[in-house]
This record gives C-alpha cells, structure tokens and sequence, in this order.
C-alpha cells in the first residue's frame, strides 16, 4: 500500500518551537514573559489578520475612489 493519500500531520516546526519554549520556561532557563513563550502560537494568526484588515482598508479606499 502506498502512503501517498496520507496527509502529514503532527505538530509542525512552530508548535515545536513552542514546546522548545514551554520546557525551557518550565524548567527555569528563559525569563521570558508567558507572552513571547506563546508567541510562536499567537504571531502567525495576528500577522495573518493584520494582513486581512490591510485588505479590507485598500478594498474599501478603491472602491471610494470610483
């Protein structure tokens, strides 16, 4: 049988990042803020709905203009 129908999975490399972060915050390395240890969580979808507003303003500045 072939694996080639299987989707991949798994956590990918920026849940993998933050588990990195998670453990060293959790054993006492990093002194960071809880927020930039979950940054690899909450960066991409605020980047991606930062994108999706800048969309909307330029739709709704075009369609202003005609």
């Amino acid at each position: 049988m072939s694996d080639s129908g299987k989707s991949g999975g798994g956590i990918g490399l920026l849940g993998g990042v933050f588990l990195v972060f998670l453990f060293l915050k959790l054993n006492g390395t990093l002194a960071w803020s809880w927020w930039w240890v979950a940054a690899p969580i909450w960066v991409p979808i605020a980047l991606i709905v930062f994108l999706l507003v800048i969309l909307v303003v330029i739709r709704a500045i075009a369609e202003a203009i005609d």
